[in-house]
């Protein structure tokens, strides 16, 4: 036991909650796996943290326990905040749950910095909500870490290199702004109920600026014009961006019969650039 309360499975018979598909719900409730993931987001003694989705509040309870200096819990099943409720009673000061959806909720009305956010994300939502905390108006976000449950499929998207099949935007996307790698990968059978396919923590540290420069309108442009027809050459893939792209290709050192797959991050980014400069 980590914090004195109840074990998981009592919470949740007490409670009566089974998890819901519409909500994207799998429960992990073994308490050494939510420390895990706790530790794995860091030192937690200086940073408020950002929860999506905590359910029964496992993982909640191991971030109290490994030293949040403030935990925001989104919660959107109403049925969890009792259970919620009283974690908050017993970490005083130190839980705030708010009933709602986390895509319309600005977690910076509630916390301060430094930001953690550390969340096993509902598997209906975890890729849009990466995307946004991947993709905000100014650069460095207002998080400074990220430690997310995702399928582990995704995962590996998530952290891919070029030539694997797990290669794409989503890579492109993260990669560009942040370091990502995978701490911990779990089972089917950790959780109730369990899911059909395993599952993966990824931790997503913040770079202070991009690795390379590039218009992120652009590149996004560029990125999903290769890989929406990732098995054409790259100049019939991009030739909707411009009547010359093979001029823009070779100017990146590209191969102009290259495939997406074959091209990394700083090659991505140097295309952008030479669309975005105007032609003399």
């Amino acid at each position: 036991m980590i914090d004195g309360l109840p074990p998981l499975r009592e919470v949740i018979a007490a409670h009566d909650l089974r998890a819901k598909k519409s909500f994207g719900q799998n429960f992990l409730l073994d308490l050494t796996l939510t420390a895990r993931i706790a530790r794995a987001a860091g030192d937690l003694t200086e940073a408020d943290v950002f929860e999506v989705g905590p359910g029964p509040g496992g993982l909640t309870r191991a971030l109290l326990a490994g030293g949040a200096r403030r935990v925001l819990a989104v919660e959107k099943d109403r049925r969890c905040l009792p259970a919620l409720a009283q974690i908050a009673g017993h970490w005083p000061g130190r839980l705030q749950v708010v009933e709602g959806d986390a895509l319309a909720i600005d977690p910076r009305a509630h916390l301060r910095p430094p930001i953690k956010v550390v969340a096993n994300l509902p598997y209906n939502i975890g890729t849009e909500l990466l995307i946004r905390w991947m993709t905000p108006p100014a650069w460095p976000p207002f998080w400074q870490s990220l430690t997310l449950m995702f399928q582990r499929e995704v995962a590996e998207r998530i952290t891919a290199r070029p030539g694997t099949r797990a290669y794409g935007r989503l890579a492109l996307m993260v990669q560009w702004r942040a370091d990502p790698r995978i701490v911990l990968t779990l089972p089917p059978e950790a959780f109730t109920p369990a899911p059909r396919v395993s599952s993966a923590v990824v931790h997503i540290t913040a770079l202070p600026a991009p690795r390379f420069p590039a218009d992120p309108r652009i590149l996004e442009r560029v990125t999903a014009a290769a890989f929406n027809q990732r098995r054409k050459m790259l100049r019939a893939a991009l030739r909707t961006l411009a009547p010359d792209i093979e001029h823009h290709l070779r100017a990146a050192a590209i191969p102009p019969t290259a495939r997406a797959e074959e091209i990394g991050l700083e090659a991505f980014c140097a295309l952008a650039r030479s669309l975005a400069a105007p032609r003399a």
